[in-house]
C-alpha cells in the first residue's frame, strides 16, 4: 500500500465516473494525495484517477489517455496502483496488457509485473 510520495510522483489509482472516493486506492488518494470527490478522471493534485468502473471498453479508453498524459510529462513519475483489481473485479491477466509499451515514467505495480512475466 503507497501511503507516501516522493518528489514528482503522482498516484495513479482506480476511480468511478462520478468520482465518489470512498474506499481502497480512491480513499487513500481522497485523503493523501489531492484526489477531488466528485472527479472521476484525471489529474488533480498529486493524484490521477482512472475509471475502471464502467466497463471494460472505458477502461481501455481511460487507460490509453493516461498513457499519453504520462508520455507527455517526462518530468513526473507516475505510481500505479493495481487498477481494476479490486472493487471493479478484474483480474491482473486482464487489465496488465494495457499497459504494455507505457513510457518508462510510468510505474507498473507487481501484479502486473508479474501478469505480464507469464505471458
Amino acid at each position: 500500500m503507497i501511503t507516501e510520495l516522493r518528489p514528482g510522483e503522482v498516484f495513479v489509482f482506480g476511480s468511478n465516473a462520478d468520482g465518489w472516493h470512498a474506499g481502497g486506492a480512491a480513499r487513500t488518494a481522497l485523503e493523501r494525495f489531492g484526489a477531488v470527490w466528485g472527479e472521476g478522471h484525471g489529474l488533480h493534485g498529486r493524484s490521477y484517477a482512472i475509471d475502471t468502473m464502467s466497463g471494460f471498453a472505458v477502461i481501455e479508453e481511460e487507460v490509453a489517455g493516461f498513457l499519453g498524459f504520462a508520455a507527455g510529462h517526462p518530468e513526473l513519475r507516475f505510481v500505479l496502483t493495481p487498477i481494476g483489481t479490486g472493487v471493479a473485479g478484474y483480474e491482473p491477466e486482464e487489465i496488465a496488457p494495457l499497459f504494455v509499451g507505457a513510457p518508462g515514467n510510468v510505474v507498473l505495480p507487481t501484479e502486473f509485473d508479474s501478469a505480464l512475466a507469464a505471458e
